[in-house]
């Protein structure tokens, strides 16, 4: 099954954010995009791609033992930006990223040590999708908009281990659908 790690926001912190995006879903060209629904909004920790059944049972070990390290901290969804020149744009996040940022690199650590192939380590960036674009588009009047964009703080409190299920039927604009299989209570014990 295809899986990764991930902050999940709660629902009124999506909400606020929904609320800006369809602000930015009526700027000229937004037709063009790729946009990402609400339900599926969140920040990954650590993508693993496709995992064996059987490794499943020891991630999810190694998950809980990283969860049980980290202590809770606050998050917020902060401005915007994008990556390869308008092929992703994306919310950013403000609060304590540092501990964000250890939790990710746990997460990461977690799935090497069950087994899994991280291939090289990428310096953490958080952010949570908004739009994609299989093509180079000038998304510039986007970052700009959410440049302002300060969602409230919550007080994160679990990792998330999410299955994501692509797209199969061919229908133009169908999502990817995300399932919890996992969830783990952010410790505090370093």
């Amino acid at each position: 099954m295809r899986l990764f790690a991930a902050v999940l926001p709660p629902a009124d912190v999506v909400h606020e954010l929904a609320t800006e995006v369809s602000v930015l879903r009526r700027l000229p060209g937004a037709e063009g995009l790729r946009w990402t629904g609400p339900d599926g909004w969140h920040f990954t920790l650590a993508f693993y791609g496709e995992v064996d059944d059987d490794v499943v049972p020891r991630l999810s070990a190694r998950l809980e033992r990283t969860a049980g390290r980290c202590a809770p901290f606050e998050l917020a969804v902060r401005g915007g930006g994008q990556f390869g020149h308008g092929r992703a744009l994306w919310a950013g996040a403000a609060g304590d990223l540092p501990a964000l940022r250890l939790l990710a690199d746990r997460a990461e650590a977690a799935a090497r040590k069950a087994g899994l192939d991280m291939g090289e380590h990428r310096r953490y960036k958080a952010h949570l999708t908004l739009a994609r674009s299989r093509d180079a588009v000038d998304v510039e009047p986007y970052v700009e908009t959410l440049h302002g964009f300060r969602g409230r703080t919550w007080t994160v409190r679990d990792l998330v281990l999410v299955r994501s299920r692509l797209p199969r039927s061919g229908v133009p604009g169908e999502q990817p659908r995300y399932e919890p299989v996992g969830r783990w209570a952010l410790g505090g014990a370093g």
